[in-house]
């Protein structure tokens, strides 16, 4: 059964969510992300990917404070991505209850000090981001794309250690037009043994049906849920 993991992205302390990445496109869907957080727990959910998009822009930790509330104040498995570049930056994320945390521009820009937190924390506790767009890995919040092909950059990574990465497609991200499934077909098939999380265009509980019976592992969803076109009680079946 595929793992459902929503996601709250956070600018000024809110629940919002862009288009393609762009921060022109906010949309602002509720001022209180905890409220957000409590419906997915009430719901059966057990998993939470936060994205501190203030900080990717930054280029470093900023939304620290709203980690914490909702890591106290729910029973969500947390995973934190967006700005981490130090080790000052993954130390308040621990402390603040995240319980994973989501490596992207870092693993790009500084592979040895990404390196050093897989063997520090290990595997289950650091995620690889690859981000993508034309293929090419993107960095610093979507704003820069690298010379980077995707799957040579993940299999250098798994061969160092890492089993989960999360792949976004930002072409499809919060477009609502469904999920990349050749592209994460040919992820898989090509990097066996990845937990592949899937993000990016999810539309519709079938795409998340699809997903689950291509084999995906897990994926991360936010504008679907947050538009009304799929409901919590929907999800209630992949509910572990």
């Amino acid at each position: 059964m595929i793992e459902i993991i929503p996601a709250i992205d956070i600018i000024d302390g809110k629940c919002v969510r862009l288009s393609q990445g762009d921060y022109n496109q906010k949309t602002v869907y509720n001022s209180d992300p905890l409220e957000v957080a409590k419906a997915f727990e009430d719901n059966g959910i057990k998993r939470l990917h936060v994205v501190d998009l203030d900080g990717a822009k930054a280029q470093h930790i900023v939304n620290y404070n709203v980690l914490e509330r909702l890591a106290t104040r729910t029973s969500l498995v947390i995973d934190f991505g967006g700005g981490l570049k130090t080790n000052k930056d993954l130390d308040i994320a621990f402390e603040c209850g995240a319980q994973m945390i989501t490596g992207g521009s870092i693993a790009v820009k500084n592979p040895e000090v990404f390196i050093s937190w897989i063997e520090k924390y290990g595997p289950d506790r650091i995620i690889l981001g690859a981000d993508v767009k034309d293929r090419k890995i993107a960095v610093s919040g979507w704003m820069e794309k690298s010379e980077m092909e995707l799957e040579p950059f993940v299999s250098g990574y798994v061969d160092k250690g890492v089993k989960k990465v999360i792949t976004t497609d930002i072409s499809r991200d919060g477009m609502l037009q469904g999920p990349s499934f050749d592209l994460y077909k040919e992820m898989m098939q090509q990097i066996p043994g990845i937990y592949l999380i899937a993000s990016g265009g999810v539309s519709q509980i079938d795409d998340i049906i699809a997903l689950d019976e291509a084999g995906v592992p897990a994926v991360i969803f936010g504008k679907a849920i947050y538009e009304g076109k799929i409901k919590l009680s929907d999800l209630q079946r992949f509910a572990k």
